[in-house]
């Protein structure tokens, strides 16, 4: 176990550092393999020892090695951020097919989130193949397990939330953003494919956290109905309470209500 933690861990720094490249190249529709990485105010490459995750930006104290320009913080916390997460997940679900798919949400919750921040929007260019990893692992699971109607429910689960989704975006245009329409069905397919209590917490969860979070910034910047909140964070939250969480809350919720 500590040494599938440990590699975890590692392939979570490394991905961490790949999905640096992703939020700030993919928005800006610029290529994620070439050029290689580079300081963006003096263009110098980065040279490969001093790309190593975290360790890289430790040793050069946060500054370009050659215009000693201040790099953001933000690289090496997205890298410990990743290696993290993909550690804690290790530790908890183990060698199975299910720490598989949470290591395919977690890797895609940092980094559309992260760009939804910056840009307010969810590209297809990353929604996309996020959507495909999902369908491909759901169907091999199912393959290799024989047991299709779980596949079902994935597929049930991403037209319902789809659905919900777009009526939701239909009836107010300008409360969301179409991206988060694209982005609903994988996760509904996601939650789905664990229960139908999963699919309802963690649908219903995405509102509660968005509503949570934007009334707590507008009593802080006192900017009132007009300050623009990502919604695709919340999206992601919402989904891990209801995988982490949902069907003790379904139960607790349906004993609170004497049902």
């Amino acid at each position: 176990m500590i040494f599938l933690i440990v590699f975890a861990v590692l392939v979570g720094c490394a991905l961490g550092s790949f999905a640096n490249v992703v939020i700030s190249r993919v928005p800006a529709g610029e290529s994620v393999v070439h050029p290689p990485s580079a300081c963006p105010r003096c263009g110098h490459a980065i040279r490969f020892r001093h790309n190593v995750p975290v360790l890289g930006w430790l040793v050069l104290r946060g500054r370009c090695y050659d215009c000693h320009e201040p790099i953001s913080v933000r690289y090496p916390l997205i890298e410990a951020l990743t290696g993290t997460v993909f550690g804690a997940l290790a530790a908890w679900l183990g060698l199975t097919w299910d720490l598989g798919l949470a290591l395919i949400v977690a890797f895609f919750t940092i980094v559309l989130s992260a760009i939804d921040f910056d840009v307010r929007r969810l590209p297809d260019a990353i929604v996309a193949p996020f959507a495909v990893l999902v369908a491909v692992y759901l169907a091999a699971w199912a393959v290799v397990d024989g047991d299709w109607s779980r596949l079902l429910h994935a597929v049930i689960g991403a037209a319902i939330l789809g659905a919900f989704y777009f009526g939701a975006w239909f009836a107010y245009p300008r409360g969301m953003g179409f991206g988060d329409v694209k982005l609903a069905p994988v996760l509904g397919a996601v939650l789905a494919w664990y229960g139908w209590a999963e699919l309802i917490v963690g649908g219903f969860a995405a509102f509660v956290w968005g509503a949570l979070v934007g009334v707590t910034v507008m009593l802080i910047t006192r900017k009132g109905r007009k300050l623009a909140i990502p919604f695709g964070p919340w999206m992601f939250a919402g989904a891990w309470t209801g995988l982490i969480g949902g069907s003790a809350i379904a139960e607790t919720y349906l004993r609170w209500a004497g049902l």
